[in-house]
C-alpha cells in the first residue's frame, strides 16, 4: 500500500531536524506502571522546543524551502502549537512568518507565537474558515502555506517521535503491545504510528480524540473521512480539527489503527495526575493519550503500553483548575 510518506521520509526528517529539535527521553515511571497494572512508557514532547512535538514537523518543512521561497515568507494556521512551532522554526531560519490563529486561542500560545517573532492574524474559528483566511493573508505575496498536518514534510517530521520511541524500546529489548497517540488532524498519529508499526507490526494503535471531536474514530469505523459539527467545544484546544487530512487518514486506516475518545473531565484529570504524580506539565490535548490509558476503556494489565504527552502549553489558570479538581 502506498502512503503519502514512508520510512525513508521519516528517517530523512530525523537527519534534517537533528541538532535542532530535542530528542526527548522515553520515561518509565513506577507510579504509572502501578496504576496501569503493566509497563507504560511516556514520550514527553512537552519538553520539546516550544513545548510541543509540532516543532519537529515545522522545522522539517521550513528547512526544505528554497532560498527564494524563504525570502517570500510563510503563512500557517493553527490553534497554537503548530503556530509556535512554525514561528520558532522561522525565527531560527530567518524567515518571515504570519500565523492565522483563532481569537479564542489560549493567551499563552498567542503570546509565545508573537514572542518568536511571528505576526498573528486572528479569526473566528466557529464562523470563518481558517484556510480561506490564510489564503487571503497570502494574497499575491507568494508566501508558502504551511498546513498543520496534511503535508508530507510535516507528517514525516512528526513521525520522528515514533522513530525515536521505536529505537529506544528496541535498545531495551522490548516490544510494545499498544500505543496511544493524541489525534487532531492526524499528523502526529499518522507519522508516529507508521514508524512504530514498521518496527512492531503486531502492536495495536489507538488514536485518541475528545469525545465531541471524534471524526477520526468515526472515520476509522465507516471507512471514509467524517467531519465534526463545529458547534462542539472541548478543553483540548490542540485537537479541535474538523476532520482528518486526505493524506493522514489513509495511513491510519491502512495500519488498522482504532479510535478511542475521552471526555473533558478525563483530560483534565490526566493533566492533574501528570502534574501531581508524574511531575510533568501537560495541556489537556497533550494529555489525551494519558487520559485514554487511565480511563480503563483499553486493557493495560500485564501489557506494555506507550503514550505521548504531545504538548505542555497550558494556561496557568487552566493548570490551577485541573490541579484543584477532586481526584
Amino acid at each position: 500500500m502506498s502512503f503519502a510518506i514512508n520510512m525513508d521520509d521519516i528517517r530523512s526528517a530525523a537527519e534534517q531536524i537533528k541538532g535542532h529539535a530535542v530528542r526527548t527521553p522515553l520515561l518509565e515511571l513506577p507510579a504509572l506502571n502501578d496504576a496501569a497494572g503493566g509497563r507504560v512508557f511516556i514520550k514527553p514532547e512537552n519538553l520539546q522546543r516550544v513545548g510541543a512535538f509540532k516543532f519537529r514537523g515545522a522545522f522539517n518543512r521550513l528547512s526544505r524551502l528554497s532560498e527564494a521561497e524563504k525570502a517570500r515568507g510563510v503563512v500557517a494556521f493553527s490553534s497554537g502549537n503548530h503556530a509556535q512551532g512554525v514561528a520558532k522554526a522561522a525565527q531560527m531560519l530567518g524567515i518571515k512568518a504570519t500565523i492565522v490563529m483563532p481569537d479564542d486561542a489560549p493567551k499563552l500560545k498567542l503570546a509565545n507565537t508573537r514572542a518568536y517573532g511571528a505576526e498573528v492574524v486572528l479569526y473566528d474559528r466557529y464562523n470563518e474558515d481558517r484556510e480561506a483566511v490564510a489564503k487571503r493573508v497570502v494574497g499575491d505575496s507568494g508566501a508558502t502555506v504551511v498546513p498543520p498536518y496534511n503535508d508530507p514534510y510535516i507528517m514525516a517530521g512528526q513521525g520522528t517521535v515514533g522513530l525515536e520511541i521505536a529505537e529506544d524500546l528496541k535498545s531495551l529489548g522490548l516490544t510494545p503491545d499498544q500505543a496511544f497517540i493524541n489525534c487532531g488532524g492526524g499528523g502526529l498519529a499518522s507519522g508516529a504510528f507508521l514508524a512504530l508499526k514498521h518496527a512492531f507490526p503486531a502492536m495495536q494503535g489507538y488514536a485518541v480524540e475528545p469525545e465531541d471531536f471524534d471524526d477520526v474514530t468515526r472515520s476509522l469505523e465507516s471507512g471514509v473521512i467524517e467531519k465534526v459539527d463545529f458547534g462542539g467545544r472541548s478543553v483540548c484546544d490542540a485537537l479541535l480539527t474538523p476532520s482528518a487530512g486526505d493524506l493522514t487518514f489513509p495511513i491510519l486506516q491502512g495500519l488498522d489503527i482504532k479510535g478511542v475518545t475521552i471526555s473533558d473531565a478525563e483530560a483534565m484529570a490526566a493533566v492533574r495526575y501528570a502534574a501531581i504524580t508524574l511531575k510533568l506539565v501537560a495541556e489537556p490535548g497533550g494529555a489525551a493519550s494519558l487520559a485514554a490509558l487511565m480511563s480503563g476503556r483499553i486493557d493495560t494489565k500485564g501489557k506494555t503500553s506507550v503514550i505521548i504527552l504531545s504538548g505542555g502549553n497550558i494556561e496557568p489558570e487552566m493548570l490551577a483548575d485541573c490541579i484543584g479538581r477532586v481526584a
